[in-house]
């Protein structure tokens, strides 16, 4: 049974989370230096976050998620073509400076994986079924990612982005925590240590998302001063993002006929993007566009989870249980 503590940080998870960013905001305008200093936690939070998360996927449900054809296909196909197109109307109306451009895509490419499984549990969601099509979702994005960038900066594009980052980010931030968790998860099967581990390490989920956000936020803050304009100008092409991807949702999953639950998690994961794994990357572009590649996707991480609230309440509507 869970502790006590536990159990109301989950059922209060999604104020602990705006506590998180409203933290992260104040402590990275009143105390730069220290705002400075929590990128360094970063990618070593990230990727705690996605040990855990993965610890929660047993290698049994990954197979399983292959065989649910329909609603990982339905999945696959809002992320990795559904979003792409919404993207490239968008493109010719962004923001001229490539930094901004390179963050917008990088953030709007690649589909969330830890706190869209939290709000599509809370609209009614298969969330089940999207923590175990976890792992397929990043490895897919780390794949197709470098592909769609290419398609959209063209030549540009090797002159600006490093294939290293990419390779790092997907030893460090995926194949390492999935490693670790199937490990552990093998470890849990044999001896009891190993079950109090992993029983230990889901009971610190919250936390550990709250520390993501605050820490991505802090260090983001202060790298602000000046350029709020230059970023605000990204944020109505993501507010039109979620308008658009939660009509683009509903559409797939009745054309999949996914049962509600499904629909509903399929139209979560189209609209809720991957800011914080993708920000190691956004922080070793070269020159100035490490300076507002990961400001804009910091940007629609705080635009997002405003949005996800709405969410909330506008999915059950949008696929009402029949």
């Amino acid at each position: 049974m869970p502790h006590p503590l536990v159990e109301r940080l989950e059922h209060h998870q999604v104020s602990v989370y705006v506590g998180a960013i409203t933290v992260g905001v104040l402590c990275g305008w009143a105390t730069p230096g220290l705002g400075g200093a929590l990128e360094y936690a970063v990618t070593p939070v990230l990727a705690a976050l996605l040990y855990v998360t993965f610890l929660q996927v047993p290698a049994a449900d990954l197979l399983r998620a292959l065989r649910a054809g329909r609603f990982l296909a339905a999945v696959l196909a809002v992320n990795f073509v559904v979003v792409p197109v919404v993207v490239a109307v968008m493109f010719p109306l962004m923001p001229a400076d490539q930094g901004l451009r390179l963050g917008m895509l990088l953030v709007l490419l690649a589909p969330c994986v830890d706190y869209v499984i939290v709000f599509s549990r809370l609209a009614g969601g298969s969330a089940d079924r999207l923590l175990a099509a976890t792992p397929l979702l990043l490895i897919a994005q780390m794949l197709l990612l470098p592909l769609f960038l290419l398609a959209f900066l063209g030549p540009d594009l090797a002159e600006v982005v490093e294939p290293g980052p990419f390779l790092h980010a997907f030893l460090t931030l995926i194949l390492a925590p999935l490693v670790l968790a199937w490990a552990t998860q093998a470890w849990a099967r044999r001896a009891p240590p190993g079950r109090r581990v992993a029983a230990g390490a889901g009971n610190v989920m919250v936390p550990l998302m709250a520390a993501t956000l605050l820490s991505v936020v802090a260090s983001q803050v202060p790298k602000l001063d000046g350029r709020v304009i230059e970023v605000a100008a990204a944020a109505p092409f993501f507010v039109a993002f979620l308008v658009v991807m939660a009509l683009a949702g509903r559409v797939l999953a009745r054309a999949f006929r996914l049962d509600v639950p499904e629909g509903r998690a399929v139209v979560f994961s189209g609209a809720t993007r991957n800011g914080l794994v993708l920000l190691p990357l956004a922080l070793a572009l070269p020159g100035d566009l490490a300076a507002l590649a990961p400001l804009v996707m910091v940007g629609q991480t705080l635009v997002e989870v405003v949005g996800m609230v709405v969410y909330v309440r506008l999915v059950p509507r949008l696929l009402p249980q029949r």
